[in-house]
This record gives C-alpha cells, structure tokens and sequence, in this order.
C-alpha cells in the first residue's frame, strides 16, 4: 500500500529524511533528545514493516518539537548542506497542510493494520478468530472509506493552528493543454476545474484505501476457501447449529478436500455420525476448536473427530514463526562458530526457539537422571 502511489512514496522519503539528519551525527541526535523527550525518531526498515507505523506515531504525536528542533539545526550546524535540508524540511514539509494531512491518514491506517498483524502472530492465534480479524479489519477500511478523509481533515486543522500554519492545500497549478485547429471550441461553463482538496481526496486518500481493500481481499482469499472446508467445526454453537443433511454434505465435502488420490485421512459416514454424537455429548457453553480438541482428548471412540480438529489446528494463520527460527540461524551460526556441526546446530536452534518449554524443565531431574546412568562417584551437588 505504502508502494503503490508515488506520493506516498514521497511521503515516506520525507519521514527518512528527518531520521536521517539526527542519526547521521551524534551532536544533532543529543540536540533532539534535548528537546524531545518522547517517542524516539525510527528508521524505515525494508524487512520490519512495523518501522513504518513507529516512525510515522514518533511525529505525529511530537510535529512541533521536532519542527523546532529542525529549524535550531538549520540555524547552528556547521555543515551549510545540512542546514539547508533541515530548514527545507521544517518550511516546506512540516509546514505543508497536505503533509498533515498524509500523516494523520497514515498513522490511522498503519496503526490499526498493525494492531491486528500483532494478533494474527500470536502463538494461540486459530483460524476461526482470524478470519474475523481480517473481516473487521476489511470493514473498517471501508467505513473509513467514508468518513476518514473528514475526521483526517479536523485532525490535521488542529495541528496546522498549532503550527502556525495556513489549513489550506496548496493550490496546483492548472495544465493548460494546447487545443488543435480541428477540435470544438468548448465551453468554460461546462469544464468542471478539481480543487486540491478534491484532488488529494480522489487520488491519494481513495487510491490508496481501495488498494489496502483490494489487497486484503486478495491476500486472504485462501482463509474463505478455509472456512468454506472447516467452517462448521470452528465452535461448538456451529455445529450444533446443522441439521442431519446439511452436515453429512460438510463432511462429503471435508472428505474430498482431505482427499489425495484414492488416500484419505477419514470416512465421511464415521465422521457424520461422530460428529452428530458429539452433538449430544458437549457442553452447554460455546466451545472454540481447541477447546473441543481438548475434550476429545478424554474420549477414545471419536477417531476421525479428532484427525479433523488436528488439521484443522495446525494450519497455519501467519508464517511469524517460521521467520522468528530463521532470525535465530544468525545468532547461533556465526562465522565464530564456522566449525559447528548440523546436529549441535540443530539442537541449539530448538533450545532457542523453544525458550519458552525450556524455562519449564526441572534441571535438577535431569542432572539426577544424568548421574545415575552414568554411574559417577563424585557427587554433583555441594
């Protein structure tokens, strides 16, 4: 989304700018924590996209300390080309009506985006709630569709007065393109002219939301075919919900979705009629997906029940887990450890992965059980 538009890549740039002045010299960058206590300036980062959201929420929230801080670099730096961007971006971009604009647009969306990135990584994330997430988050875009460009208005108004700055876009300079001897003569009364608010609206602020809806619908078209598949075994008010034909058609249907060649992992007449036995036996609460897996657990006579909620619980929501082993290869493989071999490596990736489980472990049963089959005389507590 933030690639789409080439002004929303100008918009960025300018947020890249402004880390980029304080970072580069560590005089400027005390200048800032001097007079900017709050949320630290971040760098856009090309593999964690929450970067955008944290660098666009640290002026957002803190525009006129950081336009001070620009103009007092403009002002005192030594370097004639540093002072010159510094004042170019304190006058000329944080001082522009549309920039405010684009950054509270941006921070809306980019913070609610992330609100529910952070949710769908979650470890006890399942597939029923994130099919919701994504239904909600698609919703709100398309309420926002509606109404945010005003709200966004109001808002950037606010801090313009703060500024000092005029709450007006910038008037664009209109084409006038040369009209040919052999065209008709048309009315001034009958051309329409866009405003620029009018023009920032329809192409920045609507191209940017329906490419955030379109992307979702297209990213996730897999979790509807998903729930088309496993959607009546999400929760236990589903299932019950099915009369008799309606589920032995689900089931048809699991079955030939599980299918492979003449290989299936169930019957779909034992798991009709365990599931239409399950109807009876489960609480009167709703039960999610894992909650049902877990009282199958207890049960041993719903063998086709229990493969169903198993694949149906390990497919995955987001790939956040399989990035975070990858991470870990950095970390344990270092050109210290060149001579490391493949069953060390894998064993020290897991501990790292697998922190979590690992804090459970009682170290002491394991050196127990450690000195008893090896048989040592020396004793390993004092």
């Amino acid at each position: 989304m933030a690639n789409s538009y080439g002004r929303a890549k100008d918009f960025f740039g300018v947020i890249q700018r402004i880390y980029t002045i304080f970072a580069n010299s560590t005089k400027r960058w005390n200048i800032l924590k001097d007079n900017v206590s709050g949320f630290t300036l971040k760098p856009l980062s090309s593999t964690r996209w929450e970067s955008r959201v944290d660098s666009v929420k640290a002026i957002r929230f803190q525009i006129i300390e950081i336009r001070e801080v620009l103009l007092q670099v403009g002002e005192t730096d030594n370097d004639s080309k540093i002072r010159s961007e510094a004042k170019s971006l304190a006058i000329n971009k944080l001082g522009d009506f549309e920039f405010l604009v684009a950054l509270v647009i941006w921070y809306e969306i980019l913070f609610r985006v992330n609100f529910v990135s952070k949710q769908l990584q979650s470890e006890s994330m399942v597939l029923d709630v994130t099919i919701e997430d994504i239904e909600k988050l698609i919703s709100f875009f398309e309420n926002y569709k509606e109404s945010g460009f005003l709200d966004a208005i109001n808002t950037a108004k606010e801090i313009a007065i703060e500024l000092n700055v005029d709450p007006l876009f910038p008037k664009r300079r209109e084409i006038r393109r040369k009209r040919h001897f052999d065209e008709n003569q048309v009315d001034s009364s009958e051309v329409v002219s866009q405003t620029s608010e009018d023009s920032f609206r329809v192409n920045y602020f609507l191209y940017i939301v329906d490419h955030a809806i379109n992307s979702l619908k297209r990213r996730f078209e897999q979790y509807q075919e998903f729930q088309n598949i496993f959607g009546f075994l999400f929760t236990s008010r589903k299932l019950q919900s099915l009369d008799d034909v309606t589920l032995k058609s689900r089931c048809t249907n699991l079955q030939m979705a599980l299918k492979s060649g003449e290989q299936c992992d169930i019957d779909e007449n034992d798991l009709y009629m365990e599931l239409k036995l399950l109807r009876d036996i489960l609480p009167d609460e709703e039960l999610g997906s894992m909650d049902i897996l877990k009282f199958l657990k207890r049960k041993s006579y719903f063998p086709n029940t229990f493969i169903v909620y198993r694949i149906l619980l390990t497919i995955p929501v987001t790939v956040a887990s399989a990035e975070r082993s990858f991470s870990k290869l950095k970390i344990l493989k270092s050109y210290m450890r060149s001579t490391m071999l493949q069953e060390r490596l894998n064993g020290l990736a897991l501990i790292a992965i697998e922190k979590d489980l690992l804090e459970k472990v009682d170290y002491r049963s394991l050196i127990d059980e450690f000195a008893l089959r090896k048989a040592r005389r020396t004793s390993l507590f004092k």
